[in-house]
């Protein structure tokens, strides 16, 4: 994630107003408007390959995948024009299950994510692995999966919910790996989603190493 436009704290309000006319993209945390990074190749390609997987098998399902022109909101409802408490971000593919629940009558930010999945980069790894997804956790009750999916290596992160409220952690390193979401009935072979994407054989290597599962339980 980038620095923030400026250093002036924006209500809630004032940023959908803002973003509704911007031509480029901002993300929003506490206040603070982000203007979003462009994408390298590595990253275009890897977002495709994941749109096509996941939208092709939910075909025909109750839900649906959007790629990353829609806002997600995380924060207390009901929601206050003057509030600056919250994150309103743009996954790189989420899925919505059932009808889109929107904040507002604009339709352009949806408050029941299923699935979301990033694609991580340099500058915005820590913000999605930490900040995202500890705000996912607390407001998106609806969520139950959330995927990282590194463009440095093949390396694939799913967090799953349980019945219980633990997120259990299992990592996926390598191609040849086939990560399943049961909550959408879907499965991401690694080679797929890096398909056209090459890494040198010393990063493939290191990215084999296994990872012990970590759980964590939702915050009430």
């Amino acid at each position: 994630m980038a620095l923030p436009q400026s250093q002036l704290i924006f209500t809630e309000e004032q940023y959908l107003e803002f973003e509704r006319s911007a031509e480029e993209r901002h993300e929003y945390l506490d206040g603070h408007i982000y203007k979003m990074a462009g994408e390298s190749g590595e990253h275009g390609d890897i977002s495709m390959n994941l749109a096509v997987l996941v939208g092709s098998q939910l075909r025909g399902t109750p839900c649906r995948a959007r790629t990353k022109d829609t806002k997600v909101r995380s924060g207390p409802l009901p929601a206050s024009p003057r509030n600056t408490k919250g994150l309103y971000s743009y996954p790189d593919l989420v899925v919505i299950c059932g009808e889109p629940q929107y904040l507002d009558d604009y339709r352009d930010v949806v408050i029941n994510p299923k699935v979301i999945i990033e694609v991580l980069s340099d500058s915005t790894s820590e913000f999605d692995r930490v900040i995202k997804f500890d705000r996912y956790r607390v407001w998106s009750k609806t969520l139950t999966d959330y995927l990282l999916v590194s463009q440095a290596q093949p390396f694939i992160e799913h967090f799953e919910l349980r019945e219980n409220g633990e997120w259990i952690y299992h990592p996926y390193p390598g191609l040849d790996h086939e990560v399943t979401i049961k909550s959408i009935n879907s499965s991401l072979p690694a080679a797929e989603v890096y398909d056209r994407v090459v890494f040198p054989p010393e990063i493939k290597e290191a990215a084999s190493r296994r990872i012990k599962p970590v759980k964590t339980r939702r915050k009430s």
